[in-house]
């Protein structure tokens, strides 16, 4: 049986780099040869023994959730992909046939199993996934964009979507890590005036030159003054919010016009709304955004393409699988922003 160098996180800051057998396709699988992975934010559950995708065991599970790849085998019954397509691949398996799989909201299925989590992810020389799952990405693009397409840009790509963000709207993003660069990057493509808040300088900067119209320090006294002026005195027609702070939805909700629209995306654990001054008076409509449908990503292919979008610059560090304890105690310490995996 081949052999594969995979990674696995048992919790406790430990990062176990292990020999795997290579698995078999079965008739509707296919094997992708993985040539980057990207770590999340998310991973760093895993990483200290407090998963917030549950299911089982972690540490008999292949970590990574975003990769892409070259498919190298498919099963008797995979009729739409061949060896040598170029690939990302969804994180969500459904069971395929309820009503959520098959709106293309995969991770609300009863049944799903998610990537890196509660199934193998892609942190491995090898993945196998269902057929359905897999995402077939356009020559000229590469591995490593392919990989950001998925989690990091294609999540907020959905939320600014279901914002409304467009040439009129003053949208405000929160924490500028890489899902607020990423947010950036979409929110300005799809025309929307972007002012991007973070407490890290660096970060402020990286995200003014992704197109941020205004950038912000959220602890500037004048920063909802400034907020305001940005967007013609009213307030923001739509915010994100990537920081899971809870001062960060605060202080969004504060900055929201009436009528505003707030995601949430960044794992956190409470925040108190004030619900007659910013629900009821303002009538703003507060959401949680994760992920996104597996039927968007043609349109996420699209606005990449059409506005020349270059996700490798979201990636600030490159790794071997061989140097993952490297790559998460990096990562963990804040000393990369989008670290990936490449081969």
């Amino acid at each position: 049986m081949a052999k594969m160098t995979a990674v696995y996180l048992p919790g406790n800051k430990q990062v176990d780099i292990r020999t795997a057998v290579v698995p078999e396709p079965g008739p509707d699988e296919v094997l992708v040869e993985v040539k980057a992975s990207c770590i999340c934010r998310s991973d760093l559950s895993l990483y200290y023994g407090n998963a917030v995708i549950s299911g089982g065991d972690s540490d008999q599970f292949i970590c990574g959730h975003e990769p892409s790849g070259i498919v190298v085998k498919t099963g008797e019954a995979v009729a739409e992909f061949s060896e040598g397509d170029n690939v990302a691949v969804y994180l969500a398996v459904g069971c395929g046939v309820c009503h959520h799989c098959r709106t293309g909201h995969n991770y609300l299925c009863a049944k799903w199993k998610c990537l890196g989590f509660t199934m193998d992810g892609g942190n491995a020389e090898f993945l196998l996934v269902p057929a359905r799952n897999l995402l077939k990405t356009p020559k000229g693009m590469s591995h490593l964009a392919a990989a950001i397409s998925t989690d990091a840009f294609g999540t907020l790509f959905s939320a600014c979507r279901k914002v409304g963000v467009n040439g009129l709207t003053a949208i405000g993003i929160w924490g500028l890590g890489p899902m607020g660069a990423a947010g950036t990057m979409a929110a300005k493509a799809m025309g929307g005036n972007v002012v991007a808040l973070d407490l890290i300088a660096e970060r402020r900067e990286f995200a003014k030159g992704l197109g941020a119209d205004l950038v912000l320090d959220p602890n500037a006294p004048d920063a909802l003054d400034q907020i305001r002026e940005f967007s013609g005195g009213e307030g923001l027609s739509g915010a994100i919010d990537c920081s899971g702070s809870s001062q960060a939805h605060n202080m969004a909700l504060e900055a929201a016009a009436p009528m505003a629209r707030l995601a949430l995306i960044g794992e956190g654990q409470e925040t108190n709304i004030k619900t007659s001054d910013h629900m009821i008076r303002k009538q703003l409509t507060v959401f949680g955004s994760w992920y996104f449908s597996i039927n968007e990503y043609e349109d996420i292919l699209s606005l990449i393409k059409s506005h020349n979008i270059d996700l490798e610059r979201l990636a600030t560090h490159t790794f071997d699988l061989k140097d993952a304890d490297k790559a998460f105690r990096m990562f963990d310490n804040r000393e990369t922003e989008k670290a990936v995996f490449v081969r």
